[in-house]
Protein backbone atom coordinates (compact mmCIF):
# COMPACT_ATOMS: atom_id res chain seq x y z
CA UNK A 1 0.00 0.00 0.00
CA UNK A 2 1.07 3.67 -0.78
CA UNK A 3 0.76 7.13 -0.54
CA UNK A 4 -1.08 9.45 -3.08
CA UNK A 5 -0.60 12.51 -3.20
CA UNK A 6 -3.35 14.55 -4.47
CA UNK A 7 -4.32 18.54 -4.32
CA UNK A 8 -6.40 20.07 -1.54
CA UNK A 9 -8.98 20.27 -3.67
CA UNK A 10 -9.35 16.88 -4.95
CA UNK A 11 -8.97 15.66 -0.94
CA UNK A 12 -11.90 17.94 -0.14
CA UNK A 13 -14.70 16.65 -2.89
CA UNK A 14 -12.98 13.05 -1.85
CA UNK A 15 -13.97 13.89 1.83
CA UNK A 16 -17.72 15.44 0.95
CA UNK A 17 -18.29 12.67 -1.26
CA UNK A 18 -17.41 10.05 1.04
CA UNK A 19 -19.95 11.17 3.53
CA UNK A 20 -22.84 11.08 0.95
CA UNK A 21 -21.64 7.56 0.07
CA UNK A 22 -21.26 6.45 3.24
CA UNK A 23 -17.24 5.39 2.55
CA UNK A 24 -13.56 6.25 4.27
CA UNK A 25 -11.84 8.88 2.34
CA UNK A 26 -9.86 6.13 1.21
CA UNK A 27 -12.98 3.36 -0.04
CA UNK A 28 -14.18 6.49 -1.80
CA UNK A 29 -10.90 7.27 -3.76
CA UNK A 30 -10.46 3.38 -4.36
CA UNK A 31 -13.95 3.58 -5.66
CA UNK A 32 -13.33 6.99 -8.40
CA UNK A 33 -9.89 5.62 -9.15
CA UNK A 34 -11.55 2.13 -9.94
CA UNK A 35 -14.13 3.70 -12.05
CA UNK A 36 -12.34 5.81 -13.72
CA UNK A 37 -10.17 3.02 -14.57
CA UNK A 38 -12.64 1.03 -16.24
CA UNK A 39 -13.79 3.84 -17.65
CA UNK A 40 -11.03 4.50 -19.53
CA UNK A 41 -10.53 0.79 -20.74
CA UNK A 42 -14.24 0.46 -21.57
CA UNK A 43 -15.05 3.94 -23.38
CA UNK A 44 -17.83 2.35 -25.58
CA UNK A 45 -19.67 1.12 -22.07
CA UNK A 46 -21.74 3.65 -20.03
CA UNK A 47 -21.51 4.04 -16.31
CA UNK A 48 -24.70 2.06 -15.96
CA UNK A 49 -23.46 -0.49 -17.85
CA UNK A 50 -20.09 -0.52 -16.12
CA UNK A 51 -21.61 -0.75 -12.55
CA UNK A 52 -24.40 -4.05 -13.70
CA UNK A 53 -21.07 -5.97 -15.22
CA UNK A 54 -19.00 -5.40 -11.95
CA UNK A 55 -22.43 -6.33 -9.65
CA UNK A 56 -23.02 -9.59 -11.76
CA UNK A 57 -19.23 -10.28 -11.75
CA UNK A 58 -19.34 -10.68 -7.92
CA UNK A 59 -22.69 -12.22 -7.83
CA UNK A 60 -25.01 -9.81 -6.84
CA UNK A 61 -28.93 -9.79 -8.62
CA UNK A 62 -30.64 -7.37 -7.99
CA UNK A 63 -34.13 -7.35 -7.50
CA UNK A 64 -36.93 -5.58 -9.34
CA UNK A 65 -38.33 -2.92 -7.84
CA UNK A 66 -41.99 -3.27 -7.42
CA UNK A 67 -43.98 -0.47 -8.65
CA UNK A 68 -46.99 0.69 -5.51
CA UNK A 69 -50.40 2.02 -7.07
CA UNK A 70 -50.63 5.19 -5.28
Amino acid sequence: MGIVNIDDDLHDQVRRASKVSFRSINAQAAYWIKLGMLCETNPTLSFTEIIERELSSAGFSAQPLALSEA
